[in-house]
């Protein structure tokens, strides 16, 4: 079947991407870094079981107006130390949000558990996160596979030997010009699955479960799948949130199961706003993202 949707994050103006990846270790951070002034941001968090940073200034009731960078980041709660180092790059360029005499860089984070499949000592660090800048500030596109935050990602953990995934991305044009794009990286407790419902990667886990019951239960947190879905047509923050909060239907098409109690799923939606023409329907918006995010998560299994 030919696969659909696979452009890549970075063909949103204004969106770069930028990886630092440790093959050994197998662990790894993904940066999408947004426009120097920053692009409307918020954020849906499903999972019962997240690792993350600076997500509540995103709630549409709180008053920061965008966010500088994203960060998703292998390494659990450990990872959650890159986003200082793109704060650290950000500052050194005099981005951040003014803050009296001081330019304080809005760099919200997700991260997932890959401590069980590498090096469990390993995980991305400030530098990590430094580096992963620089790469962004580069411009190259964000690719697939086993890079980045997803250089440690598995699925289908429960029974047996967990299957690699990664990370995966793809891009989709809206009548009107207006692109639509999504990066993420799928380290569910469930399998990835194609539109019809066969497995991709993973050990068919929801027929196990139901034919076996469960195994020895994992560990809080040691899953998640962590996305950006971004966009140029222009947002307000209340939109952003409620792209983000439809962007988990992918999750629930390509996942099964999926926003489990062992899993802390996140999704980030951004609008750089960069977009010349006529505002977009959200509902155009709205299924573009499930599309597209949903293509991306089967990208990982495909590797392609």
């Amino acid at each position: 079947m030919e696969q659909p949707y696979v452009g890549d994050v970075t063909d949103v103006p204004g969106i770069r991407v930028g990886h630092w990846t440790d093959a050994t270790g197998r662990t790894g951070c993904t940066v999408v870094l947004l426009p120097d002034d920053g692009a409307v941001t918020s954020v849906d968090v499903r999972g019962a079981a997240p690792g993350t940073r600076e997500t509540d200034l995103l709630d549409p009731a709180n008053m920061i107006p965008a966010a500088h960078a994203l960060v998703l980041s292998g390494g659990s709660a450990f990872g959650l130390a890159a986003a200082d180092g793109v704060m650290r790059r950000l500052g050194e360029r005099g981005i951040g949000l003014r803050a009296g005499p001081a330019r304080v860089p809005i760099v919200p984070a997700a991260v997932l558990f890959d401590l069980g499949y590498g090096d469990p000592g390993a995980h991305p660090t400030a530098d990590s996160g430094y580096a992963a800048t620089v790469a962004a500030e580069e411009g190259e596109p964000c690719g697939t596979g086993p890079i980045g935050a997803g250089a440690g990602a598995t699925v289908g953990k429960l029974f047996g030997d967990p299957t690699p995934t990664g990370i995966g991305t793809g891009s989709v044009r809206v009548p009107g010009g207006a692109l639509v794009a999504a990066v993420v990286a799928v380290n569910a407790v469930g399998d990835v699955v194609d539109e019809d419902g066969s497995v991709l990667a993973g050990a068919g886990t929801v027929e196990r479960l139901l034919r076996e019951g469960m195994p020895e239960p994992p560990v809080g947190g040691t899953n998640t799948t962590i996305a950006v879905v971004a966009t140029d047509a222009p947002l307000t923050k209340p939109q952003a949130r409620r792209l983000a909060v439809v962007a988990h239907d992918a999750l629930a098409r390509s996942i099964r199961p999926v926003h489990t109690s062992y899993d802390g799923d996140t999704v980030f939606a951004t609008s750089t706003g960069l977009h010349p023409g006529a505002p977009v329907d959200p509902l155009v918006l709205e299924t573009a993202a499930v599309e597209v995010l949903a293509a991306a998560i089967r990208r990982t299994a495909r590797r392609g």
